[in-house]
């Protein structure tokens, strides 16, 4: 009875056993990468912005819903292009009272502390691309607050390949980047530096098309 239990329990084990197991699609293969005009995937585009709170801790939150197209030639890398828009207006963290100060209009019609009631999206264009192997320097045009200065990233190609049929099927690409800049800089120096100037952006984009 034993023996024919532990049978039974095999034989309902082996269809398990015998399927392959599940792979990632995507790869750190630039041969999985065949160029072109892309599209940002807004669902998985972040732009992550850090800051010192009063010397005490680190405080981070989000932008999603990026917005935007990278071009990109296999072939010659350094004249790849990103251009993508942040709607800054859907800024995330994890206290509702900062996100509504961020979001705040100023006291009687003067200006706001951070972004303002209405804040227009941010926008940063690629102006110079200088591969390094599988990794980037790009520099470009931040667009925020209405003010416009010139950005470095450190980029880091992450991944490629075609994402399963149920999710689109289409060809992807993503990186991660790394930068900082100072919010003084396009006006919003409202409490330094007890909060930093100092901003660290950590970025994982995708691409599709």
């Amino acid at each position: 009875m034993r023996i024919a239990a532990l049978l039974i329990a095999a034989a309902l084990a082996a269809p398990a056993l015998a399927q392959p197991a599940m792979q990632v699609p995507g790869r750190p293969d630039p041969a999985a990468v065949s160029g072109g005009t892309y599209k940002a995937d807004p669902g998985h585009t972040l732009v992550r912005w850090e800051v010192d709170h009063l010397g005490f801790s680190p405080y981070f939150g989000i932008f999603g819903d990026v917005t935007g197209t990278l071009t990109l030639d296999r072939s010659n890398l350094a004249s790849a292009m990103v251009d993508v828009t942040i709607p800054v207006a859907k800024v995330t963290t994890a206290s509702a009272g900062l996100t509504e100060h961020l979001l705040r209009q100023g006291k009687a019609g003067g200006k706001p502390d951070f972004f303002g009631a209405s804040p227009a999206d941010a926008r940063f264009v690629s102006t110079r691309v200088t591969p390094h192997g599988q990794n980037a320097t790009v520099t470009g045009n931040l667009t925020l607050n209405g003010v416009t200065r010139p950005v470095t990233l450190d980029a880091r190609f992450y991944g490629a390949g075609k994402s399963p049929a149920q999710m689109g099927g289409k060809e992807t690409v993503g990186f991660r980047a790394t930068g900082t800049i100072k919010r003084s800089d396009f006006g919003i120096g409202f409490g330094v530096p007890m909060v930093s100037d100092e901003v660290k952006l950590d970025i994982a984009a995708a691409f599709e098309k």
